[in-house]
């Protein structure tokens, strides 16, 4: 294996990944939106945040889970990685992974995939603050208990309730199936959010409108989509998003990558 040490080299296999998911939700009519880091890059920076070193994009419940169902690389170079489906899987949110890399992270030693691109849902919240808020705590708490299971460790606020967890007979499939039943609301609103455990607190929701569309959006010199009201979703989630952060804010993600 040669190890990947330049971020340079890093962000064109994210590229790679990056117009392959765009090429397959174009052709199957599917949405999807530069988000978060990413979409602060392309707006105030034109392609990556000088130091960033990875891609996120949202996409709409239904075509998430469409996505998830049947994306397919014909060339066998990438894969997506569902959360429901894929054993001792870490995260609570989908990855496309390139195949040909091996990728380990400070946060989830002993987890290897490759090199890849994350993929948040995009859910409807309630419209009732209190029932809100309460869906947040609780599925606050569920994704701690998720963590738990899957890592040994205790990331829960006591001790007395990391010993409650350990006594109980709840399998990540059955976690997995609550946070589900929890975030997943079937009937539209007016706001929506990303619901996974990496999604914003509670003040991240913002108006379903912002995503009633898609726009063309310059990223790293090619043309990639994002929400229509990606001005107003970035105010809402990031504030003054044009003006760079202190310096000892400006960090990457820890990790190593090789080629196999």
């Amino acid at each position: 294996m040669r190890k990947i040490e330049d971020i340079h080299e890093l962000r064109q296999i994210q590229m790679g990944i990056l117009d392959d998911v765009h090429r397959f939700c174009e052709a199957n009519g599917l949405r999807y939106f530069l988000s978060s880091g990413t979409l602060i890059g392309a707006v105030r920076h034109k392609g990556y945040i000088p130091w960033d070193d990875d891609i996120d994009i949202y996409m709409p419940r239904q075509d998430y889970e469409q996505f998830l169902k049947t994306y397919q690389d014909p060339r066998g170079i990438y894969r997506v990685i569902d959360p429901k489906r894929e054993s001792h899987y870490y995260y609570t949110f989908a990855k496309v992974v390139d195949q040909r890399t091996r990728m380990v992270e400070d946060e989830v030693q002993g987890y290897e995939i490759g090199v890849y691109m994350d993929i948040f849902p995009v859910d409807y919240v309630t419209e009732n603050m209190q029932e809100r808020e309460r869906v947040f705590r609780l599925k606050h708490l569920l994704y701690k208990i998720r963590r738990c299971k899957l890592s040994h460790q205790n990331y829960l606020s006591s001790r007395l309730a990391y010993l409650c967890y350990r006594y109980l007979p709840i399998t990540v499939r059955q976690l997995n199936r609550w946070i589900e039943r929890l975030i997943v609301l079937t009937e539209p609103t007016d706001t929506v959010c990303n619901m996974t455990e990496a999604g914003p607190k509670l003040k991240g929701c913002f108006p379903a409108a912002d995503i009633a569309s898609s726009v063309d959006i310059a990223f790293e010199g090619r043309t990639y989509k994002t929400m229509v009201g990606y001005k107003d979703y970035l105010e809402r989630t990031y504030g003054d998003y044009m003006t760079l952060p202190p310096v000892e804010q400006r960090v990457t993600h820890h990790f190593e990558a090789w080629w196999l």
